[in-house]
């Protein structure tokens, strides 16, 4: 496409590159090498000062680089914050008095630092029904985005026991998830005490309870900002919360239950084996709904969890033993739900990384053959898999030894 003769001026726009947790190394080897392939092509990204990202962009040229660090810039830094707050506080009718306007106004100004999102969150507080104080508000709010988060998570604690429980589930899944989870994925992987499913509409309202470190953007739970997921990382480290690893197994667990409770053949009623998936229309409701995520990252959430075995206990039963049973019982209708998630190469990926796993595990000889042979399937019969969800059935198996699986 670069190298396209009829190409006119492009221009390729990268926000936070520091955000970029997935082959990052051969995003910037892109960058730096089409900007120089090509004049028509204009590149603008903004990132962190994070060393590893400015050494690969130093062959770019510093001439192209622009700090925008407070320190350097804190004057127009400032006078943008102060623009954004005058803004904001011109859109909130709450405060229709000129004097506590300009009181308001001086406190946020005072405290901001130049921070774009301090401002923003304590905005969130000021725009609801209940903050009738408008002055008071800003005036208990904490200097720093790192005490605001300190006070949001106290806010969070003072809940009832059960609303601490799954505010505290919502967050550390969306801290760890891999992706943002739509609201009914998070509902059947966040579970309640005495509930199988938080349905979609109760999880927005329990979004809403976590003080103002989640967003619902198009039916998916967000973060509000990459230093929110920092913070909410820092705390499962330091034991406040769940670890990292203890959520990864978690999400495993539940993802392997979902998918054994709701996958079966022929989900979305094709029939026809030569059915294309071009041609596939999603029905609504969807039964994929609540398991997408599960579908496509559920080993991923099993190796992450960095288990020294397979012997930890899932609802009464070794790891091992209900990766077993879900194999045996319903790897066929999991490369099903692949092939209509679109997602099949990502199961070839998942199934090397399950690989690599059990052959660490000294006493899974029958699980390990069993994985060997699952990786063999989804290996050779991926193009047809991809292409026709229930041929998974029909030329796949007609194509595989006898003994396998």
């Amino acid at each position: 496409m670069m190298q396209d003769k009829g190409l006119k001026t492009a221009y390729l726009v990268v926000d936070a590159l520091d955000e970029c947790v997935v082959d990052l190394p051969n995003l910037l080897d892109l960058i730096v090498r089409t900007s120089t392939l090509s004049p028509c092509v204009k590149w603008l990204v903004s990132s962190r000062n994070e060393s590893h990202i400015e050494e690969k962009l130093k062959s770019v040229g510093d001439e192209a680089k622009l700090s925008l660090e407070l320190k350097q810039n804190a004057e127009q830094v400032a006078q943008a914050v102060d623009a954004y707050i005058d803004h904001k506080l011109f859109c909130l009718e709450s405060l229709g008095e000129a004097d506590l306007r300009k009181q308001v106004r001086d406190e946020l100004h005072r405290k901001a630092n130049g921070t774009f999102l301090w401002v923003a969150l304590v905005m969130q507080e000021l725009e609801k029904p209940e903050s009738w104080d408008p002055l008071a508000v800003v005036e208990e709010a904490p200097a720093g985005l790192h005490q605001l988060y300190d006070r949001m998570m106290e806010q969070i604690q003072r809940l009832s026991a059960r609303n601490v429980d799954i505010c505290q589930s919502l967050l550390c899944t969306t801290a760890v998830a891999y992706r943002p989870l739509y609201l009914a994925e998070m509902g059947s992987l966040c579970r309640s005490a005495g509930r199988a499913t938080i349905v979609a509409e109760t999880v927005r309202k329990i979004v809403a309870m976590c003080g103002s470190f989640l967003t619902v953007r198009n039916e998916q739970v967000y973060l509000v900002h990459q230093s929110a997921k920092e913070y909410l990382s820092d705390k499962m480290r330091a034991t406040a919360l769940p670890s990292q690893s203890e959520m990864h197994y978690s999400l495993f667990a539940q993802s392997l239950e979902l998918l054994s409770s709701k996958l079966k053949r022929d989900m979305y009623d094709l029939v026809e084996p030569g059915f294309s998936i071009d041609e596939v229309r999603t029905p609504d409701p969807d039964p994929l709904a609540t398991t997408r995520y599960s579908c496509v990252y559920w080993v991923d959430h099993l190796y992450d969890s960095k288990p020294k075995s397979l012997g930890s206990s899932v609802g009464g039963l070794q790891a091992a033993d209900v990766v077993d049973d879900f194999l045996r019982k319903k790897y066929l209708y999991w490369l099903e739900g692949l092939s209509l998630c679109k997602s099949v190469g990502k199961g070839v990926v998942s199934m090397e990384k399950l690989w690599l796993l059990v052959q660490e595990m000294c006493d899974q000889d029958r699980l390990t053959q069993l994985v060997q042979d699952a990786r063999r399937f989804i290996m050779y019969h991926k193009g047809v898999i991809e292409g026709y969800p229930l041929q998974t059935y029909a030329s796949a198996l007609l194509f595989s030894p006898t003994g396998q699986l």
